[in-house]
C-alpha cells in the first residue's frame, strides 16, 4: 500500500520536498520573534504524531521485534532528524539572516559525501562532484546577490549561524546513515516511530523553554505555523525524502538541497513582495545545471 502510494517519480518526491522544507525557513524566521523554536519544534511534532499514531501503531506493534533489534541505529536517526535539526534550525533563524541560513544549508551534500566516504567509502565520482560544486555556485550567487566576493563580509560565527551549522551536520549525519534502516521495517512505521523518539527527547528541552519564560502562545500565528511544519514540513515531507533517499541514495538526494534557496526566494517574492533581479536568474540556472549534471548525467554509461 505504501509502495502505490508514493509510487512517483522520486525526484518529483525530491522537488516537492524542497519545496516544503522552504517554506518552512521561510514561515521560522517570519515567526521568530511570536513563537519560540523549541515549541514550535516540539508542537510541529507532537501534532503530527496525533495525526499519524492511530494509523502507524498497529504496524508498530507488528514491527516491535525488529525495532527491538535495531534500537540503537533507530534511535540515532530519529535524534539526529526530527529532535535535532528542525529545533537547531528554529534556534538558528532566532538570530541568523534567512540568506546565511540558506547558505549553510545548501552546504549539505557536501558533509553527506564526506560521510558518506567517511562511513561506508563511497566512492564520488568527478562529475558527481562538479554537479555539486556548479550548484554551489548557484547558491552563492542569489545569496550574495551577484557578488560572491561579498561572501568574505559575511558572519558566520554569531550564535544563529552555529545553530544552523550544527542543524546542517545533524541532517547530513542522518540522510548519510539513513541506508542502515533496517528494510523490514516500512517506511510509515519509520517515520512515526522517529516522530515518536523525537517528541520524547524534546519535551524536557520544551518545558526548560516554558519555564524560562518563553511559553508557547496560542494565536492565530502560532496555530497556523504549527499547522503547516506538521502537514507539509514535516509528514509529507520526511515521507517523501525517505522514499527518494530509498531509491536514489543519499548522495544524489542531497543534491536536491540546493533548490531550497531557489523556491525560498520564490516565495519571498510570492509573500514579501521581493522583486527577482538577474542574479537570481543566474543562480537559479547554475542551480539547476548541477543538478542534472550530478543526477543524470552521472548516471548515464560512459
Amino acid at each position: 500500500m505504501q509502495r502505490s502510494f508514493l509510487n512517483v517519480s522520486p525526484y518529483l518526491l525530491l522537488v516537492m520536498t524542497t519545496l516544503f522544507w522552504s517554506g518552512n525557513f521561510v514561515l521560522g524566521r517570519a515567526v521568530h520573534l511570536d513563537v519560540p523554536p523549541v515549541g514550535l519544534s516540539f508542537w510541529r511534532w507532537l501534532t503530527a504524531l496525533v495525526v499519524i499514531l492511530p494509523f502507524a501503531l498497529p504496524r508498530l506493534k507488528q514491527s516491535w521485534p525488529v525495532i527491538r533489534q535495531h534500537w540503537l541505529i533507530l534511535l540515532v536517526l530519529s535524534v539526529f532528524s526530527v529532535a535535532c535539526f528542525n529545533t537547531m534550525v528554529y534556534m538558528g533563524l532566532q538570530t541568523a539572516p534567512a540568506s546565511n541560513s540558506i547558505l549553510l544549508q545548501s552546504a549539505c551534500p557536501v558533509i553527506i559525501l564526506m560521510l558518506s566516504w567517511l562511513f561506508f567509502r563511497e566512492k564520488v565520482s568527478l562529475l558527481q562532484g562538479a554537479g555539486m560544486l556548479l550548484s554551489l555556485a548557484g547558491v552563492v550567487v542569489v545569496v550574495t546577490q551577484g557578488s560572491p566576493a561579498s561572501i568574505v563580509d559575511m558572519d558566520f560565527l554569531n550564535g544563529g549561524t552555529a545553530w544552523i551549522l550544527a542543524a546542517v551536520f545533524c541532517w547530513a549525519v542522518y540522510s548519510t546513515l539513513l541506508r542502515l534502516k533496517p528494510t523490514e521495517l516500512g517506511g510509515f512505521a519509520f517515520f512515526a516511530l522517529t516522530v515518536l523518539v523525537g517528541v520524547i527527547v524534546l519535551f524536557p528541552f520544551y518545558l526548560y523553554e516554558t519555564l524560562n519564560g518563553r511559553p508557547m502562545p496560542f494565536t492565530v500565528t502560532s496555530v497556523a505555523s504549527v499547522l503547516y511544519v506538521t502537514i507539509f514540513a514535516s509528514i509529507l515531507a520526511y515521507l517523501f525524502w525517505n522514499r527518494a533517499v530509498a531509491e536514489l541514495g543519499a548522495n544524489r538526494s542531497g543534491q536536491f538541497i540546493h533548490l531550497i534557496p531557489v523556491f525560498g526566494i520564490t516565495l519571498a517574492v510570492l509573500f514579501l513582495g521581493e522583486t527577482l533581479q538577474l542574479f537570481h536568474f543566474t543562480g537559479f540556472a547554475l542551480i539547476f545545471g548541477g543538478i542534472w549534471l550530478a543526477t543524470v548525467i552521472a548516471r548515464k554509461p560512459a
